[in-house]
């Protein structure tokens, strides 16, 4: 059999035989490595004056970006999804409180991971970051007034009058619940994920290397 006729017989072969797989032990390890830094990460809260008392800053979502520009969105879904689950164990908001997180951290990483994917260059990473952060932000707006006010209000029986006097305290402004998510909590969303996203862009090319095994 000819070079040509070999060449023409392997082009034959299915595309899953000739390729990488898509998911690998070290892309498990690493998962497993970030679920467990974003869930002690989560763990570290840090009150910030200018949002109600019961909003607190963490940097839980910035190993899940990481993993995102490391091995793809899905990557950062699965990180989400460990790190909120396992917070499950100490939760004070019956599950409510980690529902939330986990559909905001996932409209923050998937567009970022969609968009670095098809353009891997560092504009492609900024840009993806800010439709993250655009995508976290709105996404907040609904999860607080849908699921995180109503839970407070309804399950844990916390007046929305004194919810209201938290955001009077910070400005007299916000005198309602649709202006406290509007012109506080939403205006913070926006502040963390660029945090987040600085952070990730800061770190991301020096713990590559250490993600894929290459260090």
């Amino acid at each position: 059999m000819t070079n040509e006729a070999v060449k023409k017989k392997n082009s034959f072969k299915p595309k899953s035989v000739l390729s990488k797989p898509v998911i690998t032990t070290r892309m498990l390890v690493s998962i497993a490595l970030c679920s467990a830094i974003a869930y002690v990460l989560m763990l570290i809260e840090i009150a910030i004056p200018i949002v109600p008392s019961f909003v607190k800053f963490d940097f839980s979502d910035l190993p899940a970006l990481i993993c995102v520009f490391t091995f793809g969105p899905l990557a950062g879904v699965f990180v989400e999804l460990i790190k909120n689950l396992l917070h499950l164990l100490t939760t004070h908001t019956m599950g409510v409180g980690e529902l939330s997180n986990f559909i905001l951290g996932c409209c923050l990483v998937i567009p970022a991971g969609i968009i670095y994917k098809k353009n891997r260059t560092r504009k492609g990473a900024l840009i993806g970051m800010l439709v993250g952060t655009l995508c976290f932000a709105a996404m907040g707006f609904f999860s607080n007034y849908f699921i995180v006010f109503p839970f407070y209000i309804n399950a844990m029986g916390f007046p929305m009058d004194a919810i209201i006097e938290m955001g009077t305290k910070i400005s007299p402004i916000l005198d309602s619940e649709l202006k406290l998510i509007a012109l506080c909590i939403t205006p913070y969303n926006i502040f963390k994920g660029v945090i987040i996203s600085i952070l990730t862009f800061l770190l991301y090319k020096r713990l590559k290397p250490i993600l894929k095994g290459k260090a």
